[in-house]
């Protein structure tokens, strides 16, 4: 039976889970509060990949003070050997005697075996408070485990009448300092940032993480078909690699292309990027295919920045999760750039839909989050 003190234990474990917005991928984020006799006498949080779990840290914590605890835990304790040795064995050998979970663990190879593993230790478990919040913390770890491709998040700055540049292109900057610092976070949380060629070319953007103290890069992501891609290009001449993994994806450079040049991709994986070619029929890179790579290579949460072109292109494929739109206060006019190309609509059926996730102000710009409804 969940009490009152359940929820408070919980959600002081969701807290801990959040301080690995920034490090922990493609690991979700968790976090795991022990208490015996209505005191925390242990607490943890995953880190980073490769290291100890949440539940690990918590008992290192506590010690021999485990043995009767309850354990709050954001996500069900994992029962197979990985990177690291399973937290459910590590649960039961310290004597906990209570487990509250928040949600089942959607990776297949758990998917309710470590329950299952606790309740046949004679451990009582209980499973589904917070769950949401706990999902939400989660809900680019949740995508590529049940659909296999990552959680999109499409980050638009825009004027009050939706325009996203001068019709010369000119954009820098509608938006103010504290929306494009806002946006810095949104990259920081993300395990990849997306844009599209004509982007690269337009602002020489270098998709980094800057002002703003993280361990990890994002994998910087260019779709480009005809591969236009400069050999010039401060993209490619600023290769991030993180502290935290020696190197690896993280920082790095990923091209995908609808064309095998041999010569140029041999420059440009000379230059450091790496190149993928994923042709459709229409000799473009095909969008769906390009996301189930990136969930491959462990991608759960996409950023995507780019033109009105490529985030039409997603929308209208159903590929986007979710509109994370700066509105600036000022007009830009008709003749200006607009959000998306969508092409000309017939039918009020052929809309984008949106449900309102959140609207806040942020510096003298407004910040509205909304989920497309699929």
């Amino acid at each position: 039976m969940l009490s009152a003190s359940d929820s408070i234990w919980m959600a002081q474990a969701l807290r801990l889970a959040e301080r690995g917005l920034y490090t922990t991928s493609p690991n979700p984020r968790v976090g795991c509060v022990l208490v015996r006799d209505s005191s925390v006498v242990g607490e943890g949080w995953h880190e980073r990949a490769g290291e100890p779990h949440a539940e690990v840290h918590a008992l290192h914590e506590a010690g021999e003070t485990a043995r009767g605890a309850t354990a709050y835990v954001t996500l069900e304790p994992c029962s197979h050997y990985g990177r690291t040795p399973p937290c459910a064995d590590a649960l039961i050998s310290a004597g906990i005697t209570r487990v509250v979970v928040a949600m089942q663990d959607p990776n297949p190879l758990v998917a309710g075996q470590g329950i299952a593993k606790l309740r046949a230790a004679g451990i009582e478990v209980e499973c589904g408070l917070m769950e949401a919040a706990a999902r939400e913390l989660n809900t680019g770890f949740v995508a590529r485990m049940t659909r296999g491709t990552p959680w999109v998040r499409s980050k638009i700055a825009a004027s009050l009448d939706g325009r996203t540049a001068l019709h010369n292109g000119e954009s820098q900057w509608i938006t103010g300092a504290a929306a494009r610092m806002d946006v810095q976070h949104w990259r920081a949380r993300s395990c990849a940032v997306l844009t599209g060629i004509d982007t690269v070319l337009a602002d020489d953007a270098q998709l980094n993480v800057r002002e703003l103290k993280t361990p990890r890069q994002p994998l910087r992501v260019v779709l480009d078909s005809r591969l236009r891609m400069p050999l010039t290009a401060r993209i490619l001449h600023h290769l991030l690699p993180s502290p935290a993994s020696g190197g690896g994806g993280e920082g790095g450079v990923l091209i995908y292309t609808a064309v095998h040049d041999v010569g140029k991709i041999a420059a440009l994986e000379q230059a450091g990027a790496s190149v993928c070619v994923l042709p459709d029929a229409n000799e473009r890179v095909d969008l769906a295919a390009m996301l189930t790579d990136l969930a491959k290579r462990g991608c759960n949460e996409l950023l995507v920045e780019t033109g009105s072109t490529l985030n039409g292109a997603l929308l209208q494929a159903g590929l986007v999760d979710e509109l994370v739109l700066y509105l600036a206060p000022q007009l830009l006019g008709d003749m200006a750039q607009g959000l998306v190309q969508l092409g000309e609509l017939t039918s009020l059926e052929q809309r984008v839909n949106l449900d309102w996730q959140d609207v806040r102000q942020v510096g003298r710009d407004l910040r509205i989050v909304a989920r497309v409804k699929k």
